[in-house]
């Protein structure tokens, strides 16, 4: 399963899904480099083709891993990778990042937008592309900014909203000169400007709680992209959506997409049977080697910003003593796990020890110091300091067992498979470990958003913004209880306030030592537990142009079709 780190919101959600050596140094992290130095991978591999060598027409059968019901990827529950896959046909951004990470203004939404103050307040003025419109004709306005920072700054606690990591820091967003002019001043500096209002919702979806809760529930009311929403098909699991030819922009070659949902093992199969021409494969050997022995078929490779790890819930009765989240910790062998995951994958099996930065990018540093080494020893010694004693082969305490429930999407193999290894790994330390596998559908809605587990893998999928793309996932709850984005339901105000600094820092050097700061943290609370930089493996049709493994490139949908 992929969830996507904010605030620019999620990608991938898929239910497969994201060292000791080399982890610690420089060499070979070049942002193209693998993470051991000794594989080249690609920054992207999506098969790029020039327009006039793609046909014009043609339907895409995309696999994805999960039918969402909430279409709002900017409500909590509609933070998925799954649902950005599609929408991001569907819907604006007003920037775009290339292969290398670097941010431009998206033409079709958006012309020019630069900082044009810095004192005392930092002001953004944005000019827009007045011939972007929404579905119902309506063009697309300053008033559509504003809307969406009402909604998102998080002080109306009715909006179900994901995060509000920047939008808290703007004071103001008004009109200029005209309706295509916005002109946004910030409170508090924010450097990953350029990471919000994507993706954009028009005004009257954002308006009220009611509409921002439900107007997207189970429908998609409005759009403004290349192609245009066409049906739902519940029974068979698709989303249909067609070229619009009311696009301003480029055509789509493409006439239609229908994204097929189903459990991933299945997925696979289906590609390989011919019923599908694109699927993420994820880390699973076997569903590797099927798809990259299909005729006519590749499997395209590339790095990426995501991140296979466990979350580790807080809130548990039986995780509530950091003791005890940092002994299971301790008692992971996450190299194990990882060589289990990546053999046979083609993928260097490297240990990720930073909850912000990728191996390959810059930024990164080992922070995982004595809590992400394998320690079984120092962990049964946590558990006797928290009063969790050994009777029998299980520990106890007030009469109450040491159990916990690892919680897995049905049809995900490779997450079945971390949830035995880890099994055993905790059994030797007197913790009894119970493997729960629940619908695809049901695993982010009703068991990892509300907390109802104890530890559950899935994968994060990262944005060029590493900092404020992860803020919610570790931000403390201001109420206590209200944790959006942080699934682990754990915070502190000193990882605030170093997240903080590093969002504001204009200073690159410096927003990274913050950014790592706030990191060594993070591995002595136990929130997320990260295992490796996942590969992006996705099988692909090879006839199929400009889609596949994309790194930290954005697809560009109209492009997206076959060549023969």
């Amino acid at each position: 399963m992929k969830a996507s780190r904010l605030v620019v919101a999620v990608l991938a959600l898929t239910a497969v899904i994201p060292p000791l050596a080399g982890c610690g140094t420089e060499t070979g992290r070049g942002r193209t480099g693998s993470p051991s130095g000794n594989v080249a991978m690609k920054a992207f591999d999506i098969n790029p083709q020039p327009r006039e060598k793609v046909k014009d027409g043609g339907t895409l059968r995309w696999g994805i891993s999960e039918f969402p019901s909430q279409w709002n990827r900017n409500h909590v529950d509609g933070n998925l990778a799954m649902a950005a896959v599609v929408s991001n046909a569907l819907l604006p951004s007003p920037f775009i990042s290339n292969e290398k990470a670097e941010i431009s203004p998206n033409k079709d939404y958006l012309l020019d937008a630069t900082i044009t103050a810095q004192s005392p307040k930092q002001v953004v003025t944005y000019m827009l592309n007045p011939k972007a419109k929404w579905s119902t004709g309506q063009p697309i306005t300053w008033a559509d900014y504003q809307a969406q920072w009402h909604a998102l700054n998080g002080r109306d606690r009715r909006f179900h909203i994901v995060s509000s990591t920047g939008y808290q820091d703007i004071q103001k967003v008004e009109r200029g000169k005209d309706d295509y002019q916005v002109v946004v001043t910030f409170a508090r500096p924010f450097s990953d400007w350029q990471s919000l209002f994507g993706p954009l919702m028009p005004a009257s979806t954002n308006k009220t709680p009611d509409a921002f809760n439900n107007a997207w529930l189970n429908k998609i009311p409005v759009t403004s992209g290349p192609f245009r929403f066409k049906s739902f098909d519940q029974t068979a699991k698709t989303i249909t959506i067609v070229r619009d030819d009311r696009w301003w922009g480029d055509r789509a070659k493409l006439d239609q997409i229908i994204y097929r949902a189903s459990e991933q093992d299945a997925m696979i199969s289906a590609f390989s049977n011919g019923e599908l021409d694109l699927a993420d494969v994820g880390p699973s050997a076997p569903d590797y080697a099927r798809a990259k022995a299909t005729p006519g078929a590749q499997v395209r490779q590339a790095a990426g910003p995501d991140f296979r790890h466990f979350t580790f819930n807080g809130s548990s009765d039986k995780l509530n003593d950091v003791r005890v989240r940092q002994a299971i910790q301790m008692a992971i062998n996450r190299q194990a796990i990882a060589q289990s995951d990546l053999q046979g994958l083609d993928w260097p099996i490297t240990l990720l020890n930073n909850h912000f930065f990728m191996n390959t990018q810059d930024g990164y540093q080992d922070n995982a110091g004595q809590y992400g080494v394998y320690n079984p020893q120092r962990a049964g010694q946590l558990l006797d300091e928290a009063g969790w004693r050994l009777n029998g082969n299980v520990r106890q305490k007030d009469g109450k067992n040491l159990d916990l429930r690892f919680v897995v999407p049905s049809g995900v193999q490779v997450s079945k498979a971390e949830g035995e290894l880890a099994q055993s790994m905790l059994s030797q330390i007197g913790v009894k470990l119970t493997i729960q596998a629940v619908p695809s559908d049901d695993f982010f809605t009703k068991y990892v958003i509300p907390g109802n587990f104890d530890i559950t893998p899935f994968s994060y999928i990262g944005t060029p913004f590493p900092v404020s793309s992860s803020y919610g996932i570790y931000a403390n709850a201001p109420d206590g209880k209200t944790w959006n984005a942080n699934f682990g339901r754990t915070g502190s105000a000193a990882i605030d306030q170093a997240m903080s600094k590093a969002v504001q820092n204009l200073d690159q050097a410096q927003a990274h030592a913050d950014a790592n700061r706030a990191d060594v943290l993070i591995w002595e609370l136990v929130n997320v537990l990260p295992l490796y930089q996942r590969p992006q493996s996705v099988a692909a049709k090879a006839t199929l142009a400009n889609v596949g493994a994309r790194g930290f490139q954005d697809l560009r949908y109209q492009d997206i079709g076959f060549t023969s």
